[in-house]
């Protein structure tokens, strides 16, 4: 006990304890998010964390509570408009990304008492992690985990082919909002890591990395945790060492190996 103590009391550890828990969970929904090439929407749900904070200050509330409530809206405001049709999807992301973080900013403007550092939202206060935020961080992942433990099969069907789950009796539509969800609960918890800026870039590299590397869709799933845990454990390091911002620190070790592998690395034929 007393050397949990003392490793959760030194600012270092908290770090990498909490980057990896979150490497745990952005791996495999990061390989999704490059199979259904969402990218722009997982930049969407980042963009609205920033109104999350504001509503967070305004209301006196949790920001990691109402981040991930924010998110949630917002996926489920997607969904409904996307069902009327008259706007493509992309033009719909666009304007929701958007209009959500300028609505973040213009709400902080009206709280002149609030005096609020941007910079640690934006890009990541991973340093400063804190028991409180490692709660966060391991019970959002593993309620992420359960759901993709019990809801792969139907989401890897779906993925590989929509029509041919819908008639395996999947619920394509259930899925692709839990989904989202699930995308909107990891985004509030990596907030602390990378910031609202590069929360997408530690869900896709990795993938992308990974994918490179294996032959099913399990072991990209593994590799892409594998490799999310060492670029956090390297950026930390980066930061440590060079004393560079730890949550752009990270992506940049991610990106290094993401070249690293294209470089080195042929394709695995199937």
């Amino acid at each position: 006990m007393a050397f949990i103590d003392s490793v959760l009391g030194d600012f270092f550890w908290r770090a990498l304890i909490g980057g990896l828990g979150v490497a745990l969970v952005a791996g495999p929904l990061g390989c999704f998010v490059v199979w259904r090439r969402m990218a722009y929407f997982g930049d969407t749900l980042a963009h609205s964390a920033l109104l999350g904070i504001a509503l967070g200050f305004l209301l006196q509330l949790p920001l990691n509570l109402t981040i991930a409530g924010t998110c949630v809206a917002l996926a489920l405001i997607l969904v409904v408009l996307a069902r009327s049709r008259t706007l493509a999807t992309d033009t719909l992301l666009g304007i929701l990304a958007h209009s959500a973080l300028a609505i973040g900013l213009v709400t902080l403007s009206f709280m002149p008492e609030v005096r609020v550092d941007l910079s640690g939202y934006l890009f990541g206060d991973l340093l400063a992690m804190s028991r409180d935020d490692l709660a966060w961080i391991y019970g959002g992942a593993a309620v992420i985990l359960a759901l993709l433990f019990k809801l792969w099969r139907g989401l890897l069907m779906a993925t590989i082919h929509e029509e041919l789950a819908r008639v395996e009796g999947f619920p394509v539509e259930r899925l692709r909002l839990l989904l989202m969800l699930m995308f909107s609960l990891v985004i509030a918890v990596a907030m602390k890591i990378v910031g609202v800026l590069l929360i997408t870039a530690l869900l896709i590299i990795p993938a992308a990395t990974a994918r490179r590397l294996a032959r099913t869709p399990e072991h990209m799933v593994l590799l892409a945790v594998v490799l999310g845990m060492v670029s956090v454990a390297g950026g930390l390091s980066l930061s440590w060492y060079g004393d560079s911002p730890a949550g752009p620190s990270v992506v940049v070790t991610a990106f290094g190996l993401f070249l690293l592998v294209y470089g080195m690395v042929r394709r695995p034929h199937s």
